[in-house]
């Protein structure tokens, strides 16, 4: 990798360019597709809490208002597992095959893979059938769940924005799970749009 502005070699450990101290372009597309779609989940966030479902009990017959308030309420509670899966994927099949020269590479997809692993035994022991033996949780860990039932879910969000984190920390594996940002941007771009439609759409049923 090349600095854009002075040619100057940069490696992927150290992104700044040590002679005119310019950052990538990519690093700002990255930057900014994150914001974007953090943006777009915010809103999202606000409408499902405050917006939705008061417009779905004002317009029951609208089954617009219902269908989105269920898809967000099923994406906050279930979201987790597609993105812990794929990280998962990603280090097995991807990372790995980069993470074999350095100790410290090595140590942090360990722990990784650890975090998402628990994430994922946590998340489906209390939905398995009682039959199936593979270390059900305690009657007083039920209770817990139970009696505060966000926990697990705020627990697995919370391990695969750990995870997410520790990954993006450093530049070569930010770079190796994010790419260049153009895909990035797409995606953001499509989330912010497709929430602007929503949002347009029920502006006008309501």
């Amino acid at each position: 990798m090349y600095c854009e502005h002075c040619g100057l070699k940069i490696f992927p450990e150290r992104p700044l360019c040590t002679r005119c101290g310019a950052a990538p372009s990519h690093d700002w597309l990255q930057l900014i597709s994150l914001v974007v779609l953090l943006l777009a989940t915010i809103g999202n966030s606000v409408a499902a809490m405050f917006l939705l479902p008061k417009l779905s009990a004002a317009h029951p017959s609208t089954l617009f208002f219902r269908c989105w308030l269920w898809l967000d309420r099923q994406s906050a509670v279930y979201g987790w597992i597609p993105l812990a899966a794929t990280l998962l994927l990603w280090e097995f099949f991807v990372w790995r095959k980069f993470r074999r020269a350095k100790r410290e590479t090595k140590i942090k997809g360990w722990i990784s893979r650890k975090i998402l692993a628990f994430v994922l035994a946590a998340g489906f022991a209390p939905i398995l059938p009682w039959w199936v033996p593979a270390n059900q949780p305690s009657e007083k860990t039920l209770a817990a769940l139970a009696q505060y039932p966000g926990l697990p879910c705020a627990i697995s969000w919370g391990g695969v924005l750990i995870v997410a984190i520790v990954l993006c920390v450093k530049a070569e594996t930010r770079n190796c799970l994010l790419g260049k940002g153009k895909a990035l941007s797409l995606v953001s771009l499509g989330a912010l749009a497709l929430f602007l439609m929503f949002t347009l759409l029920g502006w006008s049923l309501s």
